[in-house]
């Protein structure tokens, strides 16, 4: 017989009871953490009903994957978020690329303006300098930088999401800034 979820129960806790098939349990997961997930879906979709599907996506994950989670390795809220992060991503990646290729359909018409050619050739090389000089910083600053600039999460979320106290991840922060501003004036 499932046992019903204590109200002060530990989402660590209440995992492991779903990975045992707990549907009790699973309910005090879904209602400490949906919210959250759906939080940080909107922010990184900007549209509601999209967000609305990838928690939706993301709680059955945790329903089926819950004995994937290792408590060695993270919080439980933290293993949620990040499976919350890489769905609104993944849907992210894929509209960016849809639309890559609209407009790449587009410019190879015959009307194409060479302003508008040239544009996109120096913003992507802009791009590939960005990344380059990111894949050169620590993890430690990496991981943070990604996620405030091009996730929208503040240092509140971020340190949250990574479970990191939040002087550290400012910290490693501006010290990443710094390195990558001095990589982006290096390549010039």
């Amino acid at each position: 017989m499932p046992h019903s979820p204590e109200p002060n129960a530990g989402v660590e806790e209440l995992l492991a009871r779903v990975a045992g098939g707990d549907h009790d349990a699973f309910s005090g997961v879904y209602d400490a953490l949906a919210g959250t997930v759906m939080g940080l879906a909107c922010r990184i979709l900007r549209d509601n009903a999209q967000a609305e599907e990838v928690t939706q996506d993301v709680m059955i994950e945790v329903w089926r994957t819950a004995g994937r989670y290792d408590p060695d390795r993270g919080t439980a809220k933290g293993w949620v978020l990040t499976l919350a992060h890489r769905r609104a991503v993944d849907r992210v990646r894929a509209a960016q690329a849809s639309a890559d290729r609209e407009q790449r359909t587009g410019l190879l018409g015959p009307d194409r303006d060479f302003d508008e050619v040239a544009e996109l050739v120096e913003e992507r090389d802009e791009q590939r300098r960005v990344y380059r000089c990111l894949a050169t910083l620590a993890r430690q600053q990496r991981v943070p930088l990604v996620l405030a600039y091009y996730r929208g999460l503040t240092y509140v979320e971020v340190a949250d999401a990574l479970s990191t106290p939040e002087g550290t991840v400012k910290s490693r922060m501006r010290a990443g800034l710094r390195q990558l501003r001095a990589c982006l004036e290096d390549e010039t």
